[in-house]
């Protein structure tokens, strides 16, 4: 395994992202649907891009957001969906767009006293925990994170249920 030569040294100010900038992308720009690049495109586990490159912004949020309401209602899904974010400067604004819509299709969310930030494996066990002796009212999650990516990325990832997810629950 390499060691990178940044490992434990301050980070060089051309790495620094300048957040209220990214935050006013968050909320001015407006995909091109034209453009591939800017479209929502989930990888493994869920969405992510920058502010900067209008791949990650509040148009991006409200329609993951409503997908998942949508799926949610199709899948029978009534149970709590727990909620959690990062440190990352695009999660408050991003969990502010998210909960609008989850609301609105009246989602029972739960999230971190006091709204704490929340770490992936936390919201995990949480739904694990929740759904553990369940059959029905099975909880989901969001966890919104850019991970291990660049600081200019925003990441909102989300855990459904499926069949495979329900056996493993009730059989712990």
């Amino acid at each position: 395994m390499n060691i990178s030569l940044r490992a434990g040294k301050s980070a060089d100010p051309s790495m620094l992202v300048n957040a209220p900038k990214l935050v006013a992308a968050y909320h001015t720009q407006v995909p091109d649907l034209s453009v591939p690049e800017q479209r929502v495109a989930f990888s493994i586990s869920g969405h992510r891009g920058s502010a900067f490159d209008t791949a990650f912004n509040e148009w991006h949020i409200l329609a993951i957001s409503q997908a998942i309401c949508l799926y949610r209602k199709q899948q029978k899904s009534d149970g709590p969906l727990f909620f959690g974010m990062d440190t990352h400067a695009l999660s408050v604004p991003a969990l502010a767009s998210a909960l609008e819509v989850l609301a609105a299709n009246g989602v029972n969310v739960m999230l971190a006293e006091g709204d704490e930030y929340t770490p992936t494996p936390a919201v995990s066990h949480a739904i694990l925990a929740y759904n553990r002796g369940r059959t029905t009212g099975l909880a989901d999650g969001i966890v919104i994170t850019p991970s291990h990516n660049p600081p200019h990325d925003g990441g909102f990832k989300y855990t459904p249920l499926n069949p495979a997810y329900r056996a493993g629950w009730r059989n712990n």
